[in-house]
């Protein structure tokens, strides 16, 4: 799969989680947020909680949960953190990193609190 074709595959993953995520109550307030400490791929917020979502397409859902690296969990931590300086707004909201995970027939999967941001 070529650069350009694994773009749009991963606009349309990230469609795809909005969609989900707005079906279970959740407002979608950032979509490929890009900050200077790396891009958040959807913020959503549902009454107190912000969540920093993670969208990732592979083959089976099985390997898009797994695909999440120490070093993406730190970047993406980061990245939250300078994105709620920014936004002072959402600064008393509780603050989670979830994932949605999708497959390649694009069947997707949100997982809560896929990892801990302390």
């Amino acid at each position: 799969m070529n650069q350009s074709a694994r773009y749009r595959a991963g606009e349309r993953a990230e469609g795809l989680a909005a969609l989900l995520l707005m079906a279970r109550g959740w407002r979608v307030v950032g979509r490929r947020v890009k900050t200077p400490l790396g891009e958040i791929d959807l913020i959503a917020r549902r009454a107190s909680v912000v969540a920093f979502v993670e969208v990732k397409k592979r083959d089976s859902l099985g390997e898009a949960l797994e695909a999440i690296t120490p070093y993406q969990r730190k970047r993406l931590m980061k990245a939250a953190r300078w994105w709620l300086a920014a936004h002072p707004e959402h600064a008393a909201a509780t603050c989670r990193f979830d994932m949605v995970a999708v497959n390649r027939w694009y069947v997707a999967r949100h997982v809560s609190n896929v990892f801990d941001g302390d």
